[in-house]
């Protein structure tokens, strides 16, 4: 039963790591990147959907994305999502296409692209401590209930513990390379 808690546990701070990798994708750099607004939710015939489900994101050059629509109806919809996103990127369109030139990124804007990093790391954080706590939660009552022994249950903690620091170790190597990426010049 203390295998199944720390394996679900473990597997829960992975998805957060994985959630934080896939939103710090998403960040902008001097690169041009799908990630940076394949996940933007586009209202297409009425449904919320991802830009990626509606048409074909391209880099065209470092600065370049290109979005390939596979119905011309959805551009008004696409068009208005990049908009309130505020990516600081105005679309282009031509026929079923729309470019987006990336401006070039003051050292300002980097400055707040890495504070708004940190905060969705901590957010993370924050989850993958939740998931420890929901664990150690039953790991101790299964201790109080007779079910394991102290010493099981000891070591089951110092197990998770491990699994929580590695997971948040994951999260700041993401956070660190990311930052690296927005603050190059």
């Amino acid at each position: 039963m203390t295998t199944e808690i720390l394996e679900d546990a473990r597997r829960r701070m992975q998805g957060a790591v994985d959630a934080l990798e896939r939103d710090l994708a998403g960040f902008r750099t001097n690169r041009a990147s799908p990630a940076l607004v394949e996940n933007l939710m586009v209202d297409y015939h009425g449904t919320e959907m991802p830009l990626n489900q509606v048409g074909t994101i391209t880099v065209g050059d470092a600065r370049l994305l290109i979005i390939q629509l596979w119905d011309a109806s959805g551009v008004a919809g696409v068009e208005r999502s990049i908009q309130a996103a505020e990516l600081g990127m105005s679309p282009q369109i031509d026929g079923q296409t729309i470019r987006l030139v990336l401006p070039v990124l003051t050292e300002e804007r980097r400055k707040d692209l890495v504070r708004q990093m940190g905060r969705r790391v901590e957010e993370a954080k924050v989850s993958a401590r939740n998931v420890r706590r929901d664990a150690q939660d039953s790991l101790r009552t299964m201790e109080k209930e007779g079910e394991e022994s102290q010493d099981v249950v000891r070591r089951a903690l110092d197990t998770l513990q491990s699994h929580t620091d590695t997971a948040v170790g994951e999260m700041e190597s993401a956070s660190k390379r990311k930052e690296e990426e927005v603050m190059e010049v």
